[in-house]
């Protein structure tokens, strides 16, 4: 395997994930790990399932959950309109739409939110983002004629910073992080669907081509994930590169070297592989995919006090992604995630296969993150100050 086919494995993240780990264990981050808090935060967490999803109906943890905020579940209004569409087209128009909204998802901030007029409702967040990417894209903004139910090079290029601020009704009084971040993302996306190895229409839904071609019968969703960070590694701003190839979201600490996440690409992946599902591509393997590391299900660690700091000042002063200590919490993140699946598949006698990380995630620990961080904060911000540029949480 090479140095790049490591990075770009969920194998990697889980050894960084555990040299974050081992060296917490020694004294040597910004954090105390306090295993006998896990079983209580399993308790909170299969609390939160059994709310959620009572009769245990649990999908995948992925961006199709962000169309179904207020009990409505917007993917039906697509569906009608692309009624005797062929199944393959409608999956590759689902790739369209996800692509772009996931690269849209990042942190929105507290005090922004999104006004649907077809529900009379407010949604903020993952949601509102999600809702309000959604309109964006029915819209047919990210089509070459501006009109159609597809995204292309040629409409994503066009996209402003302007036009997200309008999109999702930014103002002084409804402020979005990351408005420059998010227009940029979609801009470089417009340029790597010019690769015709992997776009071969020049749409973020002619991946499906690429892995169909390349997986004739199964697809196994690390080769997703490798399809996603070699497709679309070149969109992320310039952090760590290795024989001149983007690495995303790869961080460098400054005492224990590099540690890959690839929160975002994991979230892509997570999202394209229910379209392939619903046209019944099978997709294997999706347990090997880790855990999320963000602001969500990283802030039910420190809310569970799983984590604690070792100065307990850091926890008021706000941090780069960049910084060790955001590093050492995401790869406790990854690694702790891990711990809490085995105790609830060992619960509810699954396996990973039957229950993997996305149904934890999804039922599970971000739902729980955002609740006990409403319990315990004004707003239910987390428990942790983030610099977003709105291309990594």
């Amino acid at each position: 395997m090479s140095t790049l086919d490591y990075i770009f494995s969920p194998v990697s993240i889980r050894d960084g994930a555990k040299k974050i780990f081992q060296e917490t264990l020694k004294g040597n981050t910004h954090f105390h790990f306090h295993q006998e808090k896990i079983s209580s935060t399993v308790d909170f967490v299969m609390n939160t399932i059994r709310e959620n999803y009572p009769d245990m109906k649990i999908p995948f943890h992925s961006r199709w959950g962000h169309f179904r905020p207020g009990n409505v579940d917007r993917s039906l209004w697509l569906k009608a309109r692309l009624r005797g569409t062929d199944s393959l087209e409608v999956a590759r128009i689902k790739w369209d739409l996800v692509i772009p909204s996931v690269l849209l998802d990042a942190g929105a901030g507290p005090d922004w939110k999104f006004y649907e007029k077809e529900t009379s409702k407010n949604y903020s967040r993952s949601e509102g983002l999600g809702v309000a990417s959604f309109h964006l894209f029915l819209t047919g903004a990210f089509s070459e004629d501006g009109k159609s139910l597809r995204s292309h090079f040629e409409g994503l290029k066009k996209v402003t910073p302007k036009l997200i601020e309008e999109s999702f009704q930014v103002g002084e009084k409804n402020p979005l992080v990351g408005v420059e971040g998010r227009a940029s993302l979609l801009k470089n996306l417009s340029d790597a669907l010019t690769n015709k190895t992997y776009f071969p229409g020049g749409r973020p839904g002619n991946l499906i081509d690429y892995l169909l071609k390349k997986y004739p019968t199964s697809i196994p969703a690390t080769g997703i994930l490798r399809a996603v960070l070699d497709a679309l590694g070149p969109i992320w701003p310039g952090r760590e590169k290795l024989g001149g190839v983007n690495l995303g979201d790869v961080w460098n600490h400054s005492k224990f070297g590099l540690i890959p996440f690839h929160k975002l690409s994991q979230w892509m992946t997570y999202s394209l592989i229910e379209p392939l599902l619903e046209n019944g591509t099978q997709v294997t393997g999706v347990e090997e995919l880790t855990g999320l590391p963000e602001y969500r299900n990283g802030g039910l660690l420190l809310d569970g006090e799983i984590l604690t700091f070792k100065n307990i000042k850091d926890q008021e002063l706000t941090w780069g992604a960049e910084s060790d200590l955001i590093i050492e919490w995401r790869a406790l993140t990854v690694y702790v995630l891990d711990l809490i699946a085995q105790e609830i598949q060992n619960r509810l006698g699954k396996s990973p296969q039957d229950f993997p990380l996305a149904k934890v995630l999804e039922g599970g620990t971000w739902w729980a993150g955002r609740k006990a961080a409403s319990l315990r904060r004004a707003g239910g911000v987390p428990p942790l100050n983030i610099k977003s540029d709105g291309t990594v949480f």
